[in-house]
């Protein structure tokens, strides 16, 4: 009897040592993660509070303070109206929206159309096709700008506002292959229910299959319109007219030889993040959700 109520004390202890390992594990562990998110929260956050900072310091403060000192005067908008007017961004706000609406529109056609054809029809070649648009993915596209700028060249493309539109119109493989996720979650028995009812392959995919992809048109319209917005290299490559420049180009135009004028420059970062950041909030929850929904395979 003895022996029995010492080795049932001894469980009771050995449950409680246990348990408090365990809630001591999972406490430490969730301190981890909420401390490692802090810590990238922080450092993503780091750039943008600097460049808020920065552009509200006049000529003599930023070159007489350090980058995190605080300016005298927070309502300073003369470096906002300044960088507006000196790079005009009034037209090169116009070239970019003109360049990402027409951008959109065309792979998102492409896009779809493609993703279409290779998650509803099988053919000989449609596991190669996927098999190529990955290498293709892998492939750095600096390497390619020689062979692309001469086929520019020959086109008599190279600083028209077509041709840098046609370049851009190159369908984005991670969208090709979220479509693709989208289509094959979709059962294949509505395509064979219209089709009996008499409709075409092209009626199914543009009045059934469409309007049922509209989280995977979102995520990917706002992947690829913040990559056509943001992109520098080619435009600056392409567009070497003055009238011609996006958004991206305009912000260089308060650097010099004679140095740089960075709390113009940063005032210019604010107000071209502001439209990506306002069509970020209004469809963040498409975007998460497109996501989402594209990675998993039901």
């Amino acid at each position: 009897m003895m022996t029995d109520a010492v080795a049932l004390a001894k469980e009771r202890s050995a449950a409680k040592t246990s348990g408090f390992w365990y809630k001591f594990k999972i406490g430490f562990f969730v301190f981890v993660k909420y401390l490692s998110l802090v810590f990238v929260a922080f450092m993503m956050l780091l750039p943008l509070v600097s460049c808020f900072v920065t552009a509200a310091k006049t000529d003599k403060e930023y070159h007489s303070t350090s980058v995190m000192d605080m300016p005298k005067n927070w309502l300073n908008f003369d470096n906002y109206v300044q960088a507006f007017t000196t790079s005009n961004m009034a037209v090169a706000f116009r070239n970019s929206i003109i360049v990402v609406v027409v951008v959109l529109i065309v792979t998102t056609i492409i896009g779809t159309m493609l993703a279409y054809a290779l998650s509803r029809f099988r053919f000989p070649g449609n596991t190669f096709i996927r098999g190529m648009f990955t290498i293709a993915a892998l492939l750095p596209g600096i390497a390619m700008q020689v062979a692309l700028y001469k086929m520019m060249v020959n086109f008599h493309a190279v600083n028209t506002m077509w041709g840098y539109i046609l370049m851009q119109c190159g369908t984005d493989v991670i969208s090709i292959y979220v479509f693709i996720q989208f289509f094959e979650n979709i059962p294949v028995s509505m395509d064979e229910a219209a089709i009996m009812d008499g409709a075409s392959y092209f009626t199914v995919y543009y009045k059934i299959l469409l309007p049922l992809l509209k989280p995977a048109i979102v995520t990917c319209a706002i992947l690829k319109g913040v990559g056509v917005y943001n992109e520098y290299y080619a435009a600056n490559l392409y567009l070497q007219n003055a009238d011609l420049k996006t958004i991206a180009i305009a912000l260089y135009s308060f650097t010099g030889p004679m140095g740089s004028k960075y709390n113009l420059i940063c005032a210019g970062v604010i107000i071209t993040l502001l439209p990506m950041l306002i069509l970020f909030l209004i469809f963040q929850k498409q975007i998460y959700s497109g996501i989402a929904a594209g990675a998993v395979k039901e």
